[in-house]
């Protein structure tokens, strides 16, 4: 367990992103591969001082059984499609499953100031094989939009990149089929 510990820990330290304020990110950015995984995705600003009323995010594939966390003052709503990849879990198979997830402000009052940061919460089961996933976001905002969607032709440096997508690093685990909560 020490091990897996110092491992993410390192994976962590050096994955290559912008700094933290300048994009949304996640709070993690490296988890083992076959296991829960809690995605807060860190809103650092608005667009250009304007506050942010919208938050979606496109769950790349892979990502299953997401499970979004309600967020005072913010409608929040989650889109089923049908996979193109079935999968079983806990032996039953799943042929659809939530590929979106969008939260909205319930009103100006609510929305996020620009001179303020909010954490935009879901949780869902990491892929079996390891590599990185990226998490595209549209930010929505009074006047504007920042769409972080970018992402690199190959690797995970995601230097030159205006608007990145958040990266998560899935670390291969033990040995294929061991499911953890």
């Amino acid at each position: 367990m020490k091990y897996t510990i110092l491992l993410i820990a390192n994976y962590a330290m050096f994955i290559s992103t912008n700094p933290a304020n300048a994009h949304v990110v996640l709070q993690d950015q490296a988890a083992l591969a076959n296991t829960s995984y809690r995605a807060a995705f860190r809103v650092g600003h608005g667009c250009n001082g304007s506050p942010t009323t919208a938050i979606k995010v496109a769950l790349p594939a892979g990502f299953r059984g997401a499970k979004p966390m309600p967020h005072a003052g913010w409608r929040v709503v989650a889109t089923s499609e049908k996979l193109a990849q079935p999968y079983k879990s806990h032996g039953k198979d799943i042929t659809h499953d939530v590929t979106q997830v969008t939260w909205t402000a319930n009103s100006p009052a609510d929305a996020l100031p620009d001179s303020h940061y909010d954490e935009f919460v879901l949780r869902g089961s990491l892929p079996d094989a390891g590599g990185p996933i990226w998490f595209k976001i549209w930010q929505t905002c009074e006047v504007g939009a920042n769409n972080w969607v970018e992402v690199p032709a190959s690797g995970t440096s995601t230097q030159g990149l205006k608007s990145p997508a958040a990266l998560l690093e899935v670390i291969p685990s033990g040995p294929a089929g061991q499911h953890q909560h």
